[in-house]
Order: structure tokens, then sequence, then C-alpha cells
């Protein structure tokens, strides 16, 4: 279960500098069950044909996926990290947004496993994505170097 006491304002408050900002990824919905993110499709996230790179598509998804980890872990003790990724692109899109949406499919104690859609703003199918997530044990150093990074529990 996601914990949906984090807002989604805290979330992009404290995904300044890194990777999402740098592709405007911003997170717009969190409940018990999914997560949700947009991407813009401009020149931050378009290949040389115009349309949105897999690469990008594939951070959308990782981004969105890691997070609904991190909120789905006691994160006191534990934080979660991408060891795999794999992306199946259905559509092409070249302007408007993409939109993330993370479920669990299964929630372990060592690993997580998400699945995440992207859609067009038609809300058809652009890629298909399965994201597991390693769930490793902060250690005192950890905690002190990042603890601006870390939610409270």
């Amino acid at each position: 279960m996601i914990d949906t006491r984090i807002t989604v304002e805290e979330i992009n408050a404290r995904s300044l500098r890194n990777m999402g900002q740098t592709l405007g990824i911003e997170f717009t919905e969190i409940t018990e069950d999914y997560i949700k993110a947009k991407m813009p499709v401009d020149h931050r996230t378009r290949q040389p044909l115009g349309l949105l790179n897999g690469g990008a598509s594939a951070a959308l998804a990782e981004t969105t996926g890691s997070m609904g980890g991190y909120l789905s872990v006691d994160r006191s003790k534990f934080y979660c990290l991408g060891l795999e990724i794999k992306c199946n692109h259905i559509r092409s899109v070249a302007e408007g947004y993409v939109f993330a949406t993370a479920k669990p499919a299964h929630v372990g104690k060592k690993t997580h496993v998400w699945q995440i859609e992207t859609r067009d703003e038609q809300e058809r199918l652009v890629t298909l994505s399965t994201l597991t997530l390693a769930v490793l044990e902060v250690d005192e150093n950890m905690r002190q170097q990042f603890k601006d990074l870390f939610f409270k529990q």
C-alpha cells in the first residue's frame, strides 16, 4: 500500500536538481493503489525524428515506479533502487504530455515489481513498463548524508 500522507507537492519539492526536473517530470496524484506523474514531450524528451525518446519514457516509468516503491516501505529503515526496467514502446508521441501510472504487482521484503502504463493526452497506451526494485536497508551513514531526501515516516 502506498503511503498517502505524503503530498504531490512534497514529492515535487524534493524532486529538484535531478533527472526528473531536467525532463520536466511532475507527480500529479497519489492513492493507496497507484501513483501518477506527467512529462512534457518537448525539446528535452524528443529524439532526432521529433518523437518521444524511448529513454525519456523509461526515465518517466522508473521515476514514477521508484517513488511508488519508496512510499510503500518503512522509510525509517528501507529505501528502493531500480534493478531492472523493461519498456515496450507501443505508440509514438510528437507533442503534448504523457502520463504514467505506476501500480505495484508485487511488494515483497527484498524486491518490488511495478507495472507502469504511460498514456498520451487521448489516453492511448504509449509505453508499457515493468520495473523491478531492490529494497535495501538504510544505514546511519546514508541517513546522515542524505537526510534531506528522506520523508518522515
